[in-house]
């Protein structure tokens, strides 16, 4: 990505929630007054595996950045392994609004990628909707398990298990790299966990959503995207990418970051 070097390097930080110890990097605002952008990372993401990405949004709306990784990833503490399967739940439900709170982030964006998009749609869809809550991005979100979903995982969980994945997640997750990966897998591949579904949260969304899915992407189909535009309370602008699989923020990052700084100034 050009211009890099002229963009703000973050504030690291970790956050003491008592039953867990979160490192997050901030990027403070370059215009005063405007909401925060906070990032919830995929099942296999950290404050590392978001890149440049945060960087170039805080710089192109003027926005202050969050990124945390969540317990059990990146430099955070470790978790107990099995997760339960309601973690998604557990995530956007206590841990997130815990970490709003203690960083005073009163007005905010959620910018969530798989995983960290179903928290974000749980926590938005979670009475009583928070007052400072302007709108949601969902970058290849889950509201339910499907088939090609679990074909995918178990793929990845055969190419950990080769050892060329384990030591590229190494390099980000550290320590945590096996937490990280099972807590993760283990869920997913769960046999109680083909029936884990959040479309009960999506009509209580009233804030305004952005939804950008690939059209290769290897762990959801369309029906994603449909049942959050069908189902939502609010309005839902997509975005469905060409040559792009389950990462739209690094396959097609020029259109998803245009598409959000958009979405962001439209919404403020």
């Amino acid at each position: 990505m050009s211009a890099t070097a002229a963009r703000a390097a973050p504030k690291a930080g970790r956050l003491d929630l008592g039953d867990q110890q979160l490192d997050y990097h901030w990027y403070e605002p370059s215009r005063p007054g405007r909401p925060s952008l906070v990032f919830l990372h995929e099942g296999l993401g950290c404050v590392g595996l978001w890149q440049d990405f945060p960087a170039l949004l805080a710089q192109r709306t003027g926005c202050g950045a969050l990124v945390y990784s969540r317990a059990g990833y990146g430099n955070s503490s470790q978790i107990a392994l099995p997760r339960p399967l309601r973690y998604m739940h557990d995530e956007g439900q206590d841990v997130l609004p815990r970490v709003l709170e203690q960083l005073h982030l009163e007005q905010f964006f959620l910018i969530g990628h798989s995983d960290g998009a179903s928290i974000s749609l749980i926590f938005a869809g979670t009475p009583p909707t928070p007052p400072g809550l302007k709108g949601v991005v969902c970058l290849a979100p889950h509201v339910f398990n499907e088939e090609s979903c679990v074909v995918g995982i178990e793929q990845t969980k055969a190419r950990f298990l080769e050892g060329p994945l384990r030591t590229k997640l190494q390099k980000w997750h550290g320590d945590n790299v096996d937490c990280a990966f099972w807590g993760w897998n283990g869920a997913w591949l769960d046999p109680g966990f083909w029936y884990w579904n959040i479309e009960e949260f999506l009509p209580n969304i009233l804030t305004p959503m952005l939804v950008i899915q690939g059209q290769e992407d290897e762990y959801g189909t369309a029906r994603q995207w449909q049942a959050i535009r069908d189902q939502s309370g609010g309005p839902v602008e997509l975005l469905i990418l060409e040559s792009c699989g389950h990462t739209p923020q690094r396959q097609q990052q020029q259109a998803t970051a245009q598409a959000i700084v958009d979405f962001v100034e439209a919404n403020i």
